[in-house]
This record gives structure tokens, C-alpha cells and sequence, in this order.
């Protein structure tokens, strides 16, 4: 695949995973069409024989991909990479329902760490998972997205509020419910618009009444390459999608060694869930496959995760929220991020490890450290290298305007990290000796 394909495909993948539901049924799609076949975790799995490819959902918004080769784990150990899928967003309360001024809009919770500025004057849709009742009294889920822009949170005039451009602050409960239509009929009720839209897009299931949901809005703004030179990819959840449709291309183009792709929701409130990456999700499943807690414990030694999230690239306007030493650039290649009190899992031998794949694949490398006086993020790289006893690097895409509800990555950098991952997945051994 060559970098104008990959960077289209990419387009494709953001545009088709508005919710970390949808970014995993499009995973789904994927694996599917690549051979891979769905494994159930209430099933036996002891029947299962190498060569293999499989994934396992859980709570339809993380996944677990496994090409398993012919090698035995419990010798060659596992390539495992690992990303999440859900990104910062606003989503629906649930009673929603507000009437102000013959305005119908609706109720939503800040999800994550939102930059919510940039939420203000956006077409936005709605998207995600519906739960009903059908004709037969069963309870049944479904995927929903609205696509066409049917809200948008309009800024007040800078005529009502002189300063704006100085001292501007959000009230989250206030400020930002989004305004749906005119409507004086202060008995709107959400649900039977979403009954009816659920009825529109899917008319065979037999809806009779939804019993709860999942939804976020989203920006309906296509992902685009842009720039004078298209040196730039613009689009929401570049953090972290782009993490996982690189990962995903990796272990679908890489079969010499047992290759796992891991992505997780939850990542951006703490991974504290059941399908989270502090969660039991990847230990169960890679223990599943093993025969013993002793061939686990063998496995995790010589098997090593990468964990891909995206890295803050050094801003030309603000050049001074980084260390002079440490400023990545975008299409300058993946960054190492490197955090001496480990809210990054990166330690010298893995981060070596990595410079050295970088190096097999002729692309460049940077590296990452947050300024001493300011305060670090994390991944799921410590949390799934504390869970499994696994060494883990922490790498990503260098990012401008994290958390926005659109983001800015450069043109080259996924295609180049992509190029390293797959000398990562055929390697003989990720081992310093």
C-alpha cells in the first residue's frame, strides 16, 4: 500500500467511526474481509489450532485481534500493539429534554479531557448505540448515526459579551447544550425521535420503544489532507483512531509472528471499565490461549506491547509549552515519549528496541518529554505493561490540537509508523541481550 492509498483509507476509516462503537464495527468489517472470524468469551476456546485469526469484542466499543502464527507464544512470545477508540466528546444526559425560549435542544456531559471552545458553531450529528424493545418484548441493541447535521451551539455575539476574546469561560451544565430545532412543545420527547430515526434506518428490526442509549455528537465535517502542500490530515478523534486503523493495517499486512492489536474505550476517563484497559479484557483473553499461568508468565517474557497515542507536536505559536530539546514535528516521523515517573511505560531498553525498527525501516524517530514544570498525560502503555508484567514503549503520531473537536496530524507520519510496525510484527525477537 503506498501513502496516497493509505492516507485515502485512513480518510475512509475516520469517517466511518463517528463513536468508538462504530470504529469498532468497522475494525470488525475489516478483520472479517482480511479472514480473521469472530471468537465469543463464553465459548470454548480449547479446540482452537494454530495458524489462527480472530477477534473478541467486548461491550461492542473495544476489540482484540490475534494472528496467531505456527510459532509457540510460550517461546517467541506476542507483537502486541495497543490503542483506544474513544475520544473527548459531548454526550447525551439521559433526560435530555430542555425547552428554552421555543427552542428544543438537549442535555449533555463533558466526555473526557474536551477542548470545548472549538465545539461552538459546528454542524454536528448525533451517533451511537440505541437500546429497544422489539415487537417480541426481546431487548435488543443497535448502531445509529443521524450523519446529516442536525444541532449546532451557537456562540453569543461578541456585541453581548465584549470579552469574549480576553477572559471567555465554558459553563459546562449551561453554555453548551446543543440546539436541535424550534420547537414550542415543551413535551418533546427524545426518545421517540430516536424511535423513529432507528425506524427510518432500520426498518426490519421491529423497534417498539427504545429503553436507553449511548450517543455522542460528532462534527460532520469530513477528515481531509490539507495544506498548500497537503503536509496536513485534519479531522476529529485523530486521537485516537489513527492509532488504531495503523495498527489494524499492521497486523492485517504481517503474519510471521503471533501479532495482537488491542483497542480499548475508556482510555480518556482513566480505563477504570470492564473493557477498559485496566480492565481484564487483554490478560483473559492472552491466558485463554496459553495452557498454563506458567506459560503465560513465559510468554509475557519475551513478548513486548507498543502502545500508540498520539504525541503533542510543538505548536509554532506556542514553541515555549515544550522543552527546547524535546519539540516533535509533524512529518518529522513517531515520537518516544518518555516520562521519568511512568505515566509514559517507556523505559531504555524498550524505547532502544523501537530506534532500532525506526532504523530497519529507514524512518525517522523523535522523542518526547514533557516540560519538568508542567503536568503529564498517560496512555494504556502503563496500566496493560502493569497488568501483564509485559516491557512496553509508548510511541505515537506527533498532534496538533489535541482533544479539539478537530485535530491536525501531519501527511507522512501514520504511513511512516506504519512502516515501522510492520519490521516490529515480523521481528525474530524483541529482547535486549
Amino acid at each position: 500500500m503506498d501513502l496516497q492509498h493509505f492516507n485515502h483509507d485512513l480518510l475512509a476509516f475516520l469517517q466511518a467511526s463517528p463513536t468508538p462503537f462504530h470504529a469498532v464495527e468497522e475494525m470488525a468489517r475489516r478483520l472479517q474481509a482480511a479472514g480473521f472470524t469472530p471468537l465469543q468469551e463464553a465459548d470454548d476456546w480449547a479446540a482452537l489450532q494454530t495458524p489462527y485469526k480472530h477477534y473478541i469484542i467486548r461491550n461492542g466499543s473495544s476489540i482484540v485481534a490475534i494472528n496467531g502464527a505456527n510459532q509457540s507464544p510460550v517461546s517467541s512470545g506476542f507483537r502486541m500493539m495497543g490503542a483506544h477508540t474513544d475520544s473527548p466528546c459531548l454526550k447525551v444526559k439521559p433526560q435530555p429534554e430542555q425547552n428554552n425560549q421555543g427552542y428544543f435542544q438537549l442535555g449533555v456531559e463533558v466526555y473526557g479531557g474536551a477542548l470545548l471552545n472549538p465545539w461552538f458553531d459546528r454542524d454536528l450529528s448525533l451517533a451511537g448505540r440505541v437500546s429497544y424493545q422489539n415487537e417480541a418484548g426481546q431487548v435488543c441493541s443497535s448502531l445509529i448515526n443521524f450523519e446529516r447535521a442536525i444541532a449546532s451551539i451557537p456562540s453569543l455575539a461578541i456585541h453581548l459579551d465584549r470579552e469574549a476574546n480576553s477572559k471567555r469561560s465554558i459553563n459546562a451544565q449551561k453554555d453548551i447544550p446543543p440546539i436541535l430545532m424550534r420547537s414550542e412543545d415543551k413535551s418533546a420527547d427524545f426518545r421517540a425521535i430516536l424511535l423513529t430515526e432507528l425506524k427510518r434506518q432500520q426498518p426490519l428490526i421491529k423497534a417498539e420503544k427504545i429503553l436507553d442509549y449511548e450517543l455522542s455528537f460528532y462534527d460532520v465535517q469530513p477528515p481531509a489532507v490539507i495544506g498548500f502542500n497537503q503536509d496536513f490530515i485534519a479531522s476529529a478523534r485523530l486521537d485516537n483512531l489513527l492509532s488504531c486503523y495503523v495498527g489494524l493495517q499492521s497486523l492485517l499486512t504481517t503474519d510471521e509472528q503471533n501479532c495482537v492489536l488491542v483497542c480499548n474505550d475508556h482510555e480518556e476517563i482513566g480505563s477504570q471499565s470492564a473493557a477498559g484497559a485496566q480492565g481484564p479484557m487483554l490478560k483473559s483473553v492472552l491466558r485463554r490461549l496459553l495452557a498454563s499461568e506458567a506459560d503465560f508468565v513465559r510468554a509475557m517474557d519475551c513478548s513486548m506491547m507498543i502502545s500508540i497515542d498520539n504525541a503533542h507536536g510543538v505548536h509554532p505559536n506556542y514553541a515555549d509549552k515544550h522543552d527546547g530539546n524535546h519539540g516533535p514535528l509533524l512529518n518529522q516521523g513517531a515520537v518516544i515519549k518518555i516520562n521519568a515517573n511512568q505515566r509514559y511505560a517507556s523505559n531504555s531498553e524498550t524505547s532502544s528496541l523501537f530506534r532500532s525498527w525506526c532504523e530497519a525501516a529507514e524512518q525517522p524517530v523523535q522523542t518526547f518529554v514533557v516540560r519538568t514544570d508542567m503536568s503529564c498525560g498517560s496512555t494504556i502503555g502503563p496500566i496493560t505493561a502493569s497488568e501483564l508484567g509485559v516491557k512496553t514503549v509508548d510511541i505515537g503520531v506527533p498532534t496538533f490540537a489535541m482533544h479539539s473537536i478537530r485535530e491536525l496530524a501531519g501527511s507522512l507520519d501514520a504511513y511512516s509508523l506504519y512502516k515501522v510496525l510492520q519490521v516490529f510484527n515480523r521481528a525474530e525477537t524483541v529482547s535486549v541481550n
